[in-house]
């Protein structure tokens, strides 16, 4: 499975077509890397599209996927920050997804956590981080959810404030 990991941005417009990992729902014996717009389809929540699902507490047995991430990018008020892993690897951000349906095309949502003590100065909640280590066992359900979703330990994530074009030197 080879992937080209990009920054996640979670302020970034709806409808933006990212790659991401499953398994093949034709053959589950493959792991298939395909194209998905980030989001619900709105006509079954109230036209709303939701784009992210709380994780506590759900089992989600079914319809997982990973978003390869270098970095996920977060804002609160006008601050911008990006955060990566401190060691530098790429990562995934654990997902479902949802089929197309009529016009809506192959969608997915993004699983949260509370945010740990790398990322709570900044906001309340973050993606589930996937370390390249557990991409099978997220993929496959063969860890618990409490374990693959454990708060990574402090000074996992490094948090630096993103420079807006106003602050570059010309």
């Amino acid at each position: 499975m080879t992937a080209t990991p990009a920054p996640f941005d979670s302020e970034a417009p709806s409808g933006g077509v990212t790659a991401l990992v499953r398994r093949n729902p034709d053959d589950m014996t493959e792991v298939e890397m395909v194209n998905a717009v980030w989001g619900s389809d709105p006509r079954f929540s109230d036209g709303i599209n939701y784009r992210f699902v709380r994780a506590e507490g759900r089992a989600f047995p079914n319809h997982r996927c990973l978003i390869p991430a270098s970095e996920f990018r977060m804002g609160t008020g006008d601050h911008r920050y990006r955060v990566t892993l401190d060691s530098g690897n790429f990562f995934y951000l654990a997902a479902v997804w949802d089929p197309p349906l009529a016009d809506w095309p192959l969608s997915y949502r993004i699983l949260t956590i509370p945010a740990g003590a790398d990322v709570i100065p900044y906001q309340s909640r973050h993606g589930v981080i996937i370390e390249r280590r557990n991409v099978m066992h997220w993929l496959d359900g063969t860890l618990p959810n409490e374990e693959l979703f454990a708060e990574p330990p402090r000074h996992t994530l490094f948090v630096e404030p993103l420079r807006t074009q106003a602050a570059l030197a010309l």
